[in-house]
């Protein structure tokens, strides 16, 4: 009788929790510079508790994130691509876009430097250095903001590289992360954002080389996915992340985020660089 008691006791309890109610969360589809560099897990969870919505992120290319919530996968969209964003408002998919922080990027490459790019402040210079010297350099491959704004760069050095994939030029197809580790293994020059770099753990043979151009400069936007397009999305909870993140409690939080005391993001929401 008293296990007969104790499984009728589980079964209930087990019903009780089914018939709950639904736990309440939104999605946003943002990079993996946000989501590796632990910004999000320092900064969400404060939103969280303030509103009881649970953020889900899925955390890709800025190309990839920006086809998921275009196609109503998401109900927030978070990326650093502004003329990719703009393009994604215009078109309708997202209601408006917000400046919401900035970092900058930075040319990362083997402490021996056989390319001479150490102390250029001209980035297109130092990736037409590189190219000139055939040292291998590791490119993401895609379509993220990294690798957007990679392209540029190679366009004002007056380098087509795509004719050059798979000779000093490779081209990953991955994430910050794993082409960070690619080039340390292989002692090559890559393209970075700040923030991943503070974060990363390997950089054994591997330094900046090249920063401080204002054309490394990169900035975050964040849109709310059009609710008339996807009538599905959660908009009004989507409207609730955006305007915290760019208000003055998200705006704080993104601040005080420090990795090994430097600050990975600036928020400038209120307008900045």
């Amino acid at each position: 009788m008293r296990i007969a008691s104790i499984l009728c006791g589980l079964l209930f309890a087990l019903a009780a929790c089914g018939s709950g109610p639904e736990k309440r969360f939104i999605t946003v589809a943002s990079t993996t510079s946000t989501q590796n560099s632990g910004l999000f897990d320092q900064i969400l969870p404060r939103f969280t508790e303030e509103t009881g919505i649970e953020v889900r992120v899925v955390a890709v290319g800025t190309g990839q994130a920006i086809r998921l919530a275009a196609g109503g996968d998401a109900d927030v969209l978070l990326v650093h691509h502004t003329p990719s964003e703009e393009n994604f408002v215009a078109e309708g998919h997202g209601v408006e876009r917000f400046d919401l922080m900035y970092n900058d990027f930075v040319v990362l490459g083997p402490s021996q430097d056989p390319a001479g790019v150490r102390g250029l402040k001209s980035a297109p210079e130092a990736l037409r250095k590189i190219a000139d010297a055939k040292v291998p350099f590791v490119s993401r491959g895609d379509d993220s903001g990294t690798h957007k704004k990679e392209l540029g760069l190679w366009k004002e050095a007056g380098t087509e590289v795509a004719s050059q994939s798979g000779t000093w030029y490779r081209e990953l197809g991955a994430g910050m992360g794993a082409t960070l580790n690619t080039a340390a293994g292989m002692g090559a020059y890559t393209l970075s954002d700040r923030a991943t770099w503070i974060s990363f753990a390997n950089k054994s043979g591997i330094e900046v080389l090249c920063e401080g151009d204002a054309r490394l400069f990169n900035p975050y936007g964040v849109i709310a996915v059009n609710p008339v397009k996807h009538p599905h999305v959660k908009h009004v909870d989507a409207h609730r992340l955006v305007d915290w993140l760019i208000g003055p409690d998200g705006q704080k939080a993104i601040a005080q985020y420090r990795m090994d005391d430097q600050q990975l993001f600036f928020p400038n929401a209120a307008g900045g660089p």
